[in-house]
């Protein structure tokens, strides 16, 4: 069984495929896929060409896990670096560490061989200026770089169209072995240094041979507070189906009602390489999905289980 799911569209997901078919690994397979993606520069939730924070640069995060052994590898806050998750890789197989932030990360990139980009997104100044002209009512964004209370602004700033937008990969190999790939620039306009859920293990993804594997996309805080790739995992280790499992993670993010903003989707798949997804808005999930024996990536809806909170 070659199994492929991602929600970021398709960038990426004939190649990850293809290095299956070719007898690559499941880590394999997330890696080459999720770095298509994160030099898709049309895309504003992924590498270097994402929103940036704001004081107006990017800061990257990633997480990779490997199902078979649940070796893991992250990396969060990082600048200047074209593929978070090739390092994440790095620090999954190099570090008795799983965990690598900011300045560490990119420390450990350099020792890894990873040059620095040069790369400055070309329209993102402009979209920048603007929203701090628009949004936040200053003239000069410069003003933002020397103000003592940034987070007043990073509160005024927020803005749940641009909460989400990371890319989930989940790949099953040929021999059964399951592997999940986050990547993400994060929520645009964000405080420097905030973390959502895309590194965060457990959280943002999980995997297991034994069970399955998801990952989330969305708004990363309700993810942490509930751990909820990790929790559609156990669901199916006690024993529900892959749909049951998934809804009943949903469920326990609709169950926050203090600092919410936004909601959360969900791609899954079980040890069988059943897969789907699942969101928290009224809208269905939907994720893209191939096989081995398929010449075209399928767009497929997955399920709602909308928040009916205040």
């Amino acid at each position: 069984m070659i199994v492929m799911a991602t929600n970021n569209g398709d960038v990426g997901i004939r190649q990850a495929v293809a290095a299956l078919k070719e007898g690559k690994t499941a880590v394999d397979a997330i890696e080459i896929g999720i770095r298509e993606v994160e030099v898709h520069r049309p895309d504003r939730s992924v590498g270097l060409h994402g929103y940036p924070n704001i004081l107006g640069y990017p800061q990257l995060d990633a997480l990779i896990m490997d199902g078979r052994t649940r070796d893991v590898g992250a990396v969060g806050a990082v600048t200047g670096y074209d593929h978070p998750i090739s390092i994440a890789r790095c620090v999954m197989e190099k570090l008795i560490h799983v965990f690598l932030v900011a300045d560490g990360a990119e420390r450990f990139a350099s020792e890894m061989g990873f040059e620095k980009s040069t790369y400055v997104d070309p329209e993102m100044p402009e979209i920048y200026a603007k929203h701090v002209r628009e949004q936040l009512g200053i003239d000069d964004p410069e003003e933002i770089q020397h103000t003592k209370e940034l987070w007043k602004l990073s509160h005024l700033a927020v803005d749940p169209q641009k909460a989400g937008g990371t890319t989930n990969f989940i790949a099953q190999d040929g021999k059964g072995d399951i592997c999940v790939g986050v990547s993400t620039s994060g929520w645009g306009w964000k405080y420097p240094g905030r973390l959502g859920d895309s590194p965060v293990i457990s959280a943002g993804g999980f995997a297991d041979n034994r069970y399955g594997a998801a990952a989330c996309t969305g708004t990363g805080e309700l993810a942490i507070r509930t751990g909820a790739a990790r929790n559609v995992v156990t669901y199916m280790k006690m024993g529900m189906s892959l749909e049951e499992a998934t809804a009943e993670g949903l469920r326990d993010m609709n169950e926050l009602d203090s600092q919410r903003v936004g909601g959360v989707q969900i791609i899954s798949l079980d040890a069988s390489g059943a897969h789907m997804a699942g969101t928290t808005s009224d809208r269905k999930g939907s994720h893209v999905f191939m096989t081995a024996d398929m010449d075209e990536p399928e767009f497929v809806d997955g399920i709602s289980v909308p928040y009916e909170g205040s």
